[in-house]
């Protein structure tokens, strides 16, 4: 049987329901929102004299939250108009529409009886084959299927979304005896490929794996601030990414989280385990009083930290736990503080907390002693096997390791020969494998199960840029990139200079590379793995040159990028690019001129040198305006096609999304979206691939109509208009004016064909004459000290 998912439905409208059915929109597939009748209308539908009778009220609780997708931050919808592939309706008037559906996933509120009576409904509507799942947090999914038909139950599973759905990759899949292995392959490979997300199978235990070793870990931090006095901005400075956590660390993620929800998910484990365990699942007091207060963490106001202001503007408090006052936030800092800071690596600095003999390093060890221990004793009870714990908190909780690859990096003969010094006792399996001489769980590419290790099984569209490098796979480098060999004839340039800056040796990489692939491979990849792809040119050397009037260096190194930029461009073998993350200024310019642009969904391109007081340099207004060329009619009016390259490079606007970046011009039908961000590597080599085998010939070069002087007065319309309302200053109309006249294509007759040598000329002057203003390089000094952009 060829299982598909054409079409959804979501039993709950609430926050996760709500954003369930929003991922579901994101990937194309037509989604039913269903919710309950409310039992009273609502002062505004009284008075339209609108009854419970009414379709409109009767719909209202799915009808609303769609609407609120288009209001939520971070947005759930990677494009608003995603919107219109969620229809609405209830479980009293709809539940038949469940016999179109291929996949039905329920998410109303955590009470096993209320869920059971909705899949009694389910099953009596639901057609033959389909799929039906839970996205409980901590209930028991094999207590959830009692009663229901053998069908049901054959295609029954939890699927545990985090939240917010969109952002976190983690699903966890959780079968029950019953649930038909083929179902359980299918969803898995169906959450990788089309939704986007790292699948982790876990046993139907409270609160799975994630939230399982998550809450124990946060409840025991809790415990140690307490028992050592530490205070919570002390706390949060050790507990981020120092020892490879999010920046939010402890207690801000728990405002972010919301204290309510995280004191209902430790409640979960609480009622169902006992002894010591039981113990740590009971939050102290002072937790229970704040969610008393309201004090719940962003969604209030207000929770462990305060935001207010005060003498110095805007400044944030920190919660004291034996007060329950505010005071100013602390820092932790030691001398393993410092060394941590200075120590190469994820893995040293970690080492170097969790073996120092000071109050951080204290600190940081009897938090991660407990959860180690912890997350073996219930491995195997919780999951099937430690890579599978693993990668449940790295996708789940933001761990940059988990819990085994952290013991590994400290050491696990030498960590559990203090823990046992200690007196804790440290789980038999654990100690097996050290006798067998095993002292690590993972070796290689397996990780340890069963007395000995197992090769780490990885989906094939998995591709590790650093694997490949330790194979020797690397062509040629230099300090900002290297060439990689990805098989089947395709090679990968990957940045490596700072932030992945461009600089001259990135630049001198992009033209080896072109030259390399043009004589011995199919096609080249652009594509890295770090935070961002690229977040644009070297600002610091353009300042510096800058200050020093050192234009002629400047001059030469524009030039220089836009002669790689159109090397892209009309390389006789494909260039595909592999964007992810923050796509901005000559990261957007080194995309546009590729043959195919195969983004990550999570890509935010655009050109913002606006916001440092320049114009794109690299070729960037003549791509972007190409771009919004390709649909144009000749004949039709070129004004528009100007207008909308000036007004998207003007406002500096940036997609927040690969699909929004679509719509702002950056993409088009040749270009492609990977939902998940492990696979884009692959895609982008497979587009590679399929360019070269059709035939691949570079673009010819061809006159390009601009709209002249005529046109350029039309463009500084509208900026002189703001400028004269008092919405940009006088030098952003200077920029306005730089900017117009090179889309405009200079003093030339509207309509005019010019050739793309002398608008990348336009553009460079424009660029260097900008360069050279004060209120420029004031722009460049202030995003460069303060990370935001300056308006003078």
């Amino acid at each position: 049987m060829v299982r598909q998912i054409r079409k959804a439905a979501v039993l709950g409208s609430g926050v996760m329901g709500s954003g369930i059915a929003a991922v579901l929109a994101n990937v194309g597939i037509p989604t039913l929102l269903l919710d309950i009748v409310p039992r009273e209308v609502t002062e505004a539908e009284a008075k339209k004299g609108l009854t419970l009778e009414d379709k409109v009220v009767r719909n209202r609780l799915s009808a609303n939250a769609v609407q609120q997708l288009l209001k939520q931050k971070p947005a759930p919808l990677t494009v608003k108009d995603n919107k219109n592939l969620i229809s609405v309706g209830n479980f009293e008037d709809d539940m038949q529409q469940l016999a179109d559906v291929d996949w039905v996933i329920e998410v109303v509120v955590e009470n096993l009886e209320i869920k059971k009576k909705v899949f009694t409904q389910v099953d009596q509507y639901r057609k033959p084959g389909s799929i039906i799942s839970s996205n409980t947090s901590g209930i028991s999914v094999e207590a959830m299927a009692e009663g229901r038909s053998e069908d049901f139950k054959a295609n029954f599973l939890g699927t545990h979304f985090f939240n917010p759905p969109r952002y976190l990759k983690l699903l966890e899949i959780i079968p029950t005896n019953d649930t038909n292995p083929e179902i359980v392959s299918f969803m898995k490979a169906f959450a990788e490929d089309v939704l986007g997300k790292g699948v982790v199978e876990a046993k139907d235990t409270p609160n799975f794996i994630a939230n399982r070793i998550g809450t124990y870990g946060l409840l025991v931090t809790v415990s140690e601030m307490l028992k050592g006095e530490y205070s919570v901005g002390e706390v949060d400075s050790v507990t981020g990414p120092l020892i490879g956590r999010p920046s939010s660390a402890t207690f801000r993620t728990l405002d972010v989280v919301g204290l309510d929800t995280f004191l209902h998910v430790a409640k979960n484990v609480y009622d169902q385990v006992e002894g010591e365990e039981k113990e740590v699942f009971d939050p102290p007091a002072f937790m229970r009083e704040m969610a008393a207060k309201g004090w719940i963490g962003a969604k209030s106001g207000q929770g462990f930290f305060l935001k207010q202001k005060g003498e110095k503007g805007k400044e944030i408090l920190e919660l004291d736990p034996n007060t329950l006052e505010y005071g100013p936030r602390k820092k932790l800092k030691t001398a393993s503080t410092e060394a941590a800071k200075q120590a190469k690596g994820l893995s040293a600095k970690i080492k170097t907390l969790a073996y120092a003999d000071d109050r951080a390093g204290q600190l940081i060890w009897n938090l991660i002693k407990p959860v180690l221990i912890y997350s073996a004793e219930k491995c195997y009870e919780i999951a099937n096997d430690v890579q599978s714990v693993d990668q449940a908190m790295k996708w789940g909780f933001g761990w940059e390791q988990g819990p085994f690859e952290l013991w590994d990096a400290i050491g696990v003969e030498k960590s559990v020969a203090k823990m046992e010094a200690e007196g804790a006792t440290v789980p038999s399996w654990v100690k097996d494998m050290l006798a067998s001489g095993k002292t690590s769980f993972y070796s290689e590419k397996s990780f340890y199960y069963e007395g000995d290790y197992k090769a780490i099984e990885q989906n094939k569209k998995i591709i590790h840029l650093k694997s490949l490098k330790e194979d020797n796979k690397v062509i040629f480098k230099n300090s900002g990139g290297a060439l990689i060999d990805l098989g089947d004839g395709v090679a990968c340039l990957e940045f490596t200079s700072p932030n992945n800056s461009i600089g001259l040796d990135v630049i001198q990489m992009i033209n080896k590379s072109i030259d390399e692939v043009e004589k011995n491979y199919k096609g080249l990849v652009i594509g890295n793995q770090a935070k961002n792809f690229c977040v644009g040119a070297n600002l610091m050397m353009v300042l510096m040159e800058a200050q020093d009037d050192n234009f002629f260096e400047i001059d030469m190194v524009i030039r220089q990028f836009q002669n790689a930029t159109t090397r892209i461009r009309y390389a006789s073998k494909p260039v595909v690019t592999a964007p992810f993350g923050m796509t901005l200024g000559g990261g957007a310019e080194i995309c546009l001129p590729s043959a195919s642009i195969q983004a990550s969904s999570e890509t935010y391109m655009g050109l913002v040198e606006v916001g440092v007081g320049l114009i794109p340099g690299g070729g960037g207004n003549k791509e972007l305006y190409l771009r919004n060329l390709e649909g144009h009619v000749p004949g039709s009016d070129l004004q528009a096609v100007a207008n909308r390259t000036f007004e998207t490079i003007a406002m500096a606007k940036v997609g927040t999304s690969a699909h929004e970046s679509g719509a702002n011009g950056f993409l088009s039908d040749r270009d492609g979206v990977t939902m998940n961000a492990d696979h884009v590597i692959y895609n982008a080599k497979q587009q590679a691939i399929h360019l070269y085998d059709q035939g691949y010939k570079a673009p010819a070069r061809k006159p390009i109509p601009v709209v002249g002087e005529t046109g350029y007065a039309t463009l500084l319309l509208g900026a002189k208009t703001m400028q004269y309302g008092g919405m940009i200053s006088d030098h952003d109309l200077k920029i306005a004016q730089k900017l117009a006249f090179v889309i405009a294509g200079g003093r030339v007759p509207k309509g005019s064909l010019v050739d793309e040598q002398y608008l990348l000329d336009l553009e460079r002057e424009a660029f260097l004459s900008l360069v050279g203003e004060p209120k420029s390089q004031q722009r460049m000094q202030y995003m460069l000290t303060k990370g935001k952009p300056l308006r003078n």
